[in-house]
């Protein structure tokens, strides 16, 4: 398995925050959130874009993963059109081969765990034998300009996954969950059939004092932080019991980097030790799909985790949707 990420140009600080917002202090935004800074897509930067250059770290790292590929699974909610999808786009972009699949879906925060069962999956029946699991997004063109709070929570990533069959060993039994009922606590309102965009919608405030369009992404905190506090700790017994492990037997756990106050509290919640839970949202912010392999990534390439080693990842959000599994490295 291969993991490659790359990120707008563009930073965004908590400093810049503070020059748009005199009233909000730069240091609470680092305490509360745990974020310094996050990368945003420049005006004419999709996630597809982001996503090329992402494939092209990893055959750069890699060269003979290209030829291999057979699939090509693309997880965004940042979609560049209506219809095509970013699949086919990327396929061609990439130069694969036209025999390769190409699949789109549209999930947020658990994207990355959903991704890898699909991938496992069509491993397993033999349909695949090389998959690019791919996470694209960018969400930061559809915060209100004057939505002060997720500004400084949101940024924007790609990342790209390499999977081929000799890494099924190492990718654990799934736990899943949905909720529907909590679909509007989390949600871009307009823009599909049901509500299209609006011409000068109404602007709304919530929060303290932030404002957001039904064309702009709204966020309901309190009730995203109720819904991950009664489902994660219990998801993450589930696939802990499922895959036959105890709590200790896992190296590190890395759950969905939606912001450090949510994390810590659940990281209680768990009982999981400090030195065993990661956190690196620090300089990229919440980047949805992205943030699992992101991290993923990080304790790769600076060693933290080795061969044998067991990760336990969680994402949760959007939907509401969550997953979990154990990666076997």
């Amino acid at each position: 398995m291969f993991i490659e990420k790359t990120f707008p140009a563009q930073a965004y600080t908590n400093r810049d925050i503070e020059k748009d917002f005199p009233d909000w202090d730069a240091s609470k935004i680092e305490s509360k959130v745990g974020i310094v800074s996050r990368h945003v897509a420049a005006a004419n930067e999709t996630a597809l874009d982001l996503a090329e250059k992402a494939c092209i770290r990893l055959f750069e790292a890699n060269p003979a993963v290209r030829d291999q590929i057979d699939y090509l699974l693309f997880c965004t909610q940042s979609p560049d059109y209506i219809l095509p999808g970013n699949a086919p786009l990327l396929q061609h972009r990439l130069g694969l081969s036209t025999s390769v699949g190409a699949l789109d879906f549209n999930l947020g925060c658990s994207g990355y765990v959903y991704g890898l069962s699909l991938a496992k999956g069509l491993l397993s029946a033999g349909i695949a034998k090389r998959i690019l699991l791919v996470t694209a997004e960018t969400y930061t063109k559809r915060i209100h300009p004057k939505d002060k709070g997720n500004r400084s929570i949101f940024g924007d990533a790609a990342t790209v996954t390499s999977i081929s069959s000799d890494d099924l060993n190492g990718i654990g039994e799934f736990v899943f969950g949905t909720d529907g009922s909590g679909a509007q606590n989390l949600i871009v309102k307009n823009g599909g059939v049901r509500h299209p965009v609006q011409i000068d919608p109404e602007c709304r405030t919530y929060g303290s004092g932030n404002c957001y369009t039904d064309n702009d992404l709204f966020m309901d905190g309190p009730e995203i932080f109720n819904f991950t506090i009664e489902k994660v700790p219990t998801l993450v017994s589930e696939v802990l019991a499922l895959n036959r492990l105890e709590k200790e037997q896992i190296s590190f756990f890395v759950f969905h980097q939606a912001n450090a106050y949510i994390l810590n509290f659940l990281r209680k919640m768990c009982g999981i030790q400090k030195d065993k839970f990661y956190l690196n949202m620090a300089n990229t912010g919440n980047t949805v799909s992205n943030t699992i392999p992101i991290a993923l990534s990080d304790l790769l390439d600076t060693r933290r985790i080795g061969r044998g080693d067991k990760v336990l990842i969680a994402g949760f959000g959007v939907g509401y949707s969550y997953g979990a599994t154990v990666l076997t490295f």
